[in-house]
């Protein structure tokens, strides 16, 4: 067997190799079965093997393309499974480079929603609610998501609380508390693959005009950063609510 051959078998299988280590990872995560950090630790090394995985075989095609043919399927096969193997790693490097290092999100950072249900459940999780890590929290979220602001309704609060509680349901969250006298609705939204839990706390507060002032914070349970996915999720709650009272 030629050395050109061997590149596209060595690609193929470090290709494999990748893909079993994110199977094992995902896995991992979604059914809780080890601490997050060790399954995330595998996601990156299946991510760091696929790229691997990538340049080998893509030295492996061409080296088949000039003239050595033996090989070809086993070369474009590690191209593709390489690819699938390190997309999830890649993506959220590129990801987390674009935004800052912060998991707990509020359209009101002066005075963010509290939450009261949801702090028992989250007794076990490595990210608190106190706001003290980092110590610019605000600075850093204001600096990235600059348009995320409370939310103001002609619609009188008991109508927007309503909605409110609708919307949740909507969008598949999992509602907690709804407690219409301190106008606070709290709910754990859980990511599709991976079943990260983030937790909404949603509050309405009546203006001097009787309308309603609608505040939204995201926190999720585990990681340093959330990867846009609490100010995405504010947005779309947003959108949703005034799309909802709209009609």
């Amino acid at each position: 067997m030629n050395d050109q051959s061997r590149l596209a078998i060595w690609g193929s299988r470090l290709a494999i190799l990748a893909l079993a280590v994110l199977f094992i990872s995902i896995v991992a995560l979604r059914f809780d079965l080890m601490a997050f950090r060790t399954p995330l630790l595998g996601i990156a090394v299946a991510g760091l093997l696929g790229l691997i995985a990538l340049i080998v075989s893509l030295i492996g095609l061409i080296s088949v393309l000039r003239g050595k043919r033996l090989g070809l399927t086993t070369a474009l096969i590690g191209i593709v499974v390489a690819l699938v193997a390190a997309t999830p790693f890649t993506t959220s490097f590129m990801k987390g480079r674009s935004v800052p290092q912060i998991h707990d999100i509020s359209t009101d950072l002066a005075n963010p929603p509290q939450f009261v249900a949801i702090v028992p459940l989250r007794a076990e999780a490595p990210n608190s609610l106190d706001r003290a890590e980092p110590a610019d929290l605000a600075e850093q979220q204001a600096k990235a998501y600059p348009a995320l602001a409370p939310v103001a309704l002609d619609a009188l609060p008991g109508k927007t609380f309503e909605a409110a509680r609708d919307v949740v349901n909507d969008m598949g969250w999992e509602l907690v508390s709804a407690a219409p006298d301190a106008g606070l609705i709290e709910a754990t939204a859980t990511t599709s693959l991976l079943h990260f839990k983030d937790d909404v706390a949603i509050r309405i507060t009546e203006t001097d005009a009787g309308g309603s002032i609608v505040d939204v914070r995201s926190v999720s349970r585990v990681g340093m950063s959330d990867l846009g996915a609490n100010a995405a999720r504010i947005d779309a709650f947003s959108a949703a609510l005034k799309a909802k009272l709209a009609s």
